[in-house]
């Protein structure tokens, strides 16, 4: 389109002028649904054969593209698979989009116990037990979260076959996880980095959402979500589509997927050898380390996510993070408590690698030795007594933490990292969980959602207002 004569008169209005910003030749590509460009809502041409091309790659029944990000992917698979005002069980640590999508849909959340790390504090692995130890009469779907942010799997298969026992559908959010079963070249691995772990699609789940932008070279912004199997209606799966997509969506975006799958199906199996032995270079070239630590694969095994720990130094995670990006120019993709986490892809160069190593290695000399406990205390899921959704549309009022006790949170408040729920609407505040947020602000960590009370404190909590 971009190099016929034709003339557009037609949105966007940049009118495909390379001259209109600075942006100038990005604008080439950028069209609308015109004729002979298909329907991203009702593909039936290239946006389809698109779209069949990366299923060929994953190997579900079908495959669609998603230019809302990840988030639109998991408002749709939970609004799919659970009917409203049903429930599901899931992680306390979801993305905030799950929450998002149990607030739209009236959702019940039973929740998966506790399996926080305490040494670094990051969520941990779900096993099929862990799962089926949960599972009641009313639950709906199962949600989880493989690859966590910092690289850990759970087992899919076997919660898999956990779900189809009762017949619901397994939703697994493998943002971080595009890149997962790519490499035909190389077997599983067996206790180190000799291979990705297996898509959540071969390993029988119903529903797979990947972010193609996080792993893969595809531009922000973009992901796939996977369907497969009898379980799921997938006519109902498109509705909600439509419904969490813009209508008007990006073709620039949708070429950035078709471009970025086809260069996994030429170029899969390199992506991965380079992948595996840059990170298998770090692993081996740290391996001394005792203070300035990279975790191995028992610890995380997406050999993309090389998770850094310090928690045996004087330095915290946001100090190491902050020291890499200030001193050594490596901007790294988060801090924890005790780590940082750098992502790694088969796009690195040699040079950049060898530059975060020589960085570790020289930090290791430096560290001095005497770090403390992670500040993680035991996941305590507060009583429930209203429903996210009908606390979260409810009249608030801001009141003090210390006059806090028996109230309903009518906001979230999250410890970050990791993020998960400290508290979410619906859930009564008690003493417990009062002290646990005075612990964190007390310690100067990042407590989201406290707000400003009527008395000018800055340790307001947002509730539901008490008729």
């Amino acid at each position: 389109m971009a190099e016929s004569d034709m003339y557009p008169f037609h949105m966007p209005g940049h009118k495909r002028n390379c001259l209109s910003t600075p942006l100038e030749g990005a604008f080439r590509c950028d069209i609308t649904e015109i004729d002979g460009f298909d329907n991203l809502h009702d593909e039936a041409g290239i946006i389809l054969q698109a779209e069949e091309r990366a299923n060929s790659l994953y190997g579900a029944d079908k495959t669609y593209f998603l230019v809302n990000g990840s988030t639109s992917g998991v408002l749709a698979a939970v609004s799919t698979a659970v009917h409203k005002g049903g429930t599901v069980l899931a992680a306390r640590a979801s993305h905030k989009s799950f929450y998002h999508a149990a607030y739209l849909r009236d959702l019940d959340i039973r929740y998966l116990p506790d399996n926080t790390e305490k040494e670094l504090n990051i969520p941990g692995r779900y096993s099929a037990k862990d799962v089926e130890n949960c599972l009641t009469d009313d639950v709906e779907a199962v949600f989880i979260t493989s690859p966590t942010y910092e690289g850990k799997c759970s087992d899919i298969r076997g919660i898999a076959e956990v779900c189809h026992k009762r017949g619901i559908a397994l939703i697994v959010d493998e943002a971080h996880g595009a890149h997962f079963g790519f490499g035909k070249e190389y077997s599983d691995a067996k206790g180190g980095f000799e291979a990705l772990p297996k898509s959540a699609v071969s390993e029988g789940a119903d529903l797979v959402i990947h972010s193609t932008h996080k792993t893969l070279p595809s531009m922000t912004q973009t992901a796939l979500i996977h369907v497969q199997g009898n379980i799921v209606d997938k006519g109902l799966l498109k509705r909600f589509l439509r419904i969490y997509q813009s209508s008007s969506p990006s073709y620039v975006l949708m070429s950035s997927i078709d471009l970025c799958m086809k260069e996994m199906e030429e170029k899969g199996d390199e992506f991965v050898r380079n992948l595996l032995k840059y990170r298998n270079k770090i692993q081996e070239e740290t391996a001394s380390n005792q203070l300035v630590k990279v975790l191995g694969h028992d610890d995380n095994e997406d050999a993309a996510k090389v998770l850094i720990s310090v928690k045996d130094a004087t330095m915290t995670g946001q100090q190491l993070y902050d020291i890499l990006r200030e001193e050594y120019a490596l901007q790294l993709e988060m801090a924890g408590e005790k780590f940082a986490l750098a992502i790694i892809s088969g796009w690195d160069t040699e040079e950049g690698i060898d530059r975060l190593i020589r960085a570790i290695n020289d930090l290791e000399k430096k560290a001095i030795k005497g770090g403390q406990s992670s500040k993680h205390t035991e996941l305590v899921v507060p009583s429930k007594a209203m429903k996210l959704s009908s606390a979260w549309d409810s009249e608030k009022e801001v009141i003090s933490l210390n006059e806090a006790t028996g109230q309903i949170a009518g906001e979230f408040i999250n410890l970050y990292p990791p993020g998960t729920p400290i508290i979410a609407p619906g859930e009564v505040f008690s003493k417990e969980i009062l002290d646990t947020i005075k612990t964190y602000l007390g310690e100067g960590l990042n407590v989201q959602g406290i707000v400003e009370d009527n008395k000018g404190n800055k340790e307001g909590i947002t509730c539901v207002r008490q008729k």
